[in-house]
């Protein structure tokens, strides 16, 4: 028994999924289109649909600079993102690479945090899902759907119904298999880009100029504020990672998808949000939930505008659910493998070729959130979680450049070893920025995760039973 954290190599990791094979009971069905598709469709939702306006209200008008600013914090960590996913074409994304990086006890932790980013969030986007339904009933019908029913205690009802829809029908078609949840986000992510383009279109025929004035009234601080905020809106590039082991040709195509994503996504934000507040102004954008459908209602004078950007935001938002659980089911899957949570999660389906008692669990319970809780709850500690998984990987670059430079790598980081320290820099910063209950909320849940960790995964990993049976090989200590 050696001292020191309990690792996995990156080739034992790729060989016990068999990620360069067919993976675990998998199949690779996802070409690049349907990758980079899958990546949009985990991004834009409720971030740019719903989140926007409380950026704003954070920023003013300087928003633009928050999303570049969020952006540049995104692109430094996706080189990072890229060469490990080049490197270790794995289902854990995150947790993976900091199991081979930085240690079993470390990993549990960063997956603990993935639970933030990919099922807390899929919570805090089903409830923005919500808003918008009710959005596209009024524009279609005229009627809404009751309070008591489209929205939790904490907004002024009982029970949010449509939040548990949408993560019910995304949770049936993952189950049906890869190929026609992978079809169905490619139609999703076209259709919702298109719909924000035409909003674009829409929102500058109102375009003053005066109505960026004052740019920054809240100076560095308002934008660093918004940065935060704004970073939700890119909550899910990371995800692309977890289709490691359902791409075709991972090592090429998972580098290349991230890159086309981040830049997609980074010029389609910025273009709503100039033309948002250029047409009606920051204080029409602020605090208004639905605030796209609001632009077009009143720069159009008819409810048709809206309800067309009200229906995009309804399959926008429903891709995100559909795209992050997928995320999270495979996160929890790759942590099974490894022993850390119950054998359950990682049994794949012989005729779907899905984890299906996975996907249904990981469902009943993200519903419960999102059924009786409000977005703003869960935002920050989202972020903050996702940024501290982003500060491991930016690291784990570092530690296996110096480990395994023999490791193959279909993709480098550029300008190493600078681009992931400062990966980490600005995650650090954007996590500085999320404020102090925020950071208390999150020792809280470290806490909390590394309790069980100590409780249950630690006896049960499978480096402990590999240990007992042989020798641990130098890359796998089971100290």
């Amino acid at each position: 028994m050696s001292s020191g954290p309990r690792r996995k190599s990156p080739q034992q990791l790729v060989a016990e999924s068999g990620a360069d094979l067919e993976g675990h009971g998998l199949r690779r069905t996802m070409g690049l289109f349907q990758l980079v598709c899958f990546g949009v469709g985990a991004i834009v939702g409720t971030g740019i649909f719903v989140g926007l306006s409380d950026s704003v209200a954070e920023a003013g008008p300087a928003v633009v600079l928050s999303f570049v600013l969020a952006a540049v914090t995104c692109v430094f960590t996706a080189f990072s993102f890229a060469e490990l996913g080049s490197a270790i074409p794995v289902s854990g994304s995150s947790y993976s690479f900091a199991y081979a990086a930085l240690g079993e006890r470390t990993a549990f932790l960063v997956g603990w945090c993935l639970l933030l980013e990919y099922g807390v969030s899929v919570s805090a986007v089903a409830v923005g899902w919500s808003q918008y339904v009710n959005e596209l009933l009024d524009s279609l019908v005229g009627v809404e759907l009751p309070a008591a029913l489209s929205a939790g205690p904490g907004d002024g009802g009982v029970v949010n119904l449509p939040a548990i829809v949408v993560i019910m029908m995304a949770a049936t078609l993952l189950v049906r298999g890869i190929r026609e949840s992978a079809t169905a986000t490619a139609a999703m992510a076209v259709l919702k880009i298109g719909i924000l383009i035409a909003f674009c279109a829409i929102a500058f025929t109102a375009f003053e100029d005066g109505n960026l004035s004052p740019f920054a009234s809240q100076g560095l601080g308002g934008v660093t504020a918004g940065a935060s905020l704004a970073f939700f809106s890119y909550i899910g590039f990371d995800a692309i990672t977890t289709a490691g082991e359902e791409v075709k040709n991972p090592r090429r195509n998972i580098p290349i998808a991230i890159m086309i994503c981040i830049g997609v996504v980074t010029l389609l934000y910025c273009a709503v949000a100039v033309s948002a507040i250029g047409a009606l102004g920051a204080d029409a954008v602020s605090g208004k939930p639905a605030a796209l459908s609001l632009i077009v209602d009143q720069v159009t004078g008819s409810t048709v505008g809206g309800g067309i950007i009200a229906f995009g935001a309804v399959v926008a938002i429903a891709s995100v659910v559909l795209a992050v659980m997928y995320g999270q089911t495979r996160i929890l899957m790759s942590m099974s493998r490894d022993g850390l949570i119950p054998k359950v999660f990682e049994r794949v389906s012989p005729r779907t070729h899905t984890p299906v008692a996975n996907t249904w669990i990981v469902a009943t319970v993200f519903a419960l959130p999102a059924a009786f809780s409000s977005l703003d709850v869960v935002v920050g500690l989202t972020t903050i979680g996702t940024l501290a998984t982003m500060v491991a990987v930016n690291v784990a670059v570092v530690v296996l450049r110096r480990r395994e430079p023999g490791l193959k790598r279909g993709f480098r980081v550029p300008l190493y070893p600078v681009s992931p320290v400062l990966g980490v820099a600005f995650c650090l910063y954007l996590m500085y920025g999320t404020g102090w209950t925020t950071w208390v909320q999150f020792a809280a849940f470290l806490a909390a995760g590394s309790l069980l960790y100590a409780c249950y995964g630690r006896g049960r990993s499978r480096l402990v039973s590999s240990a007992a049976t042989g020798p641990a090989g130098p890359e796998s200590p089971a100290g």
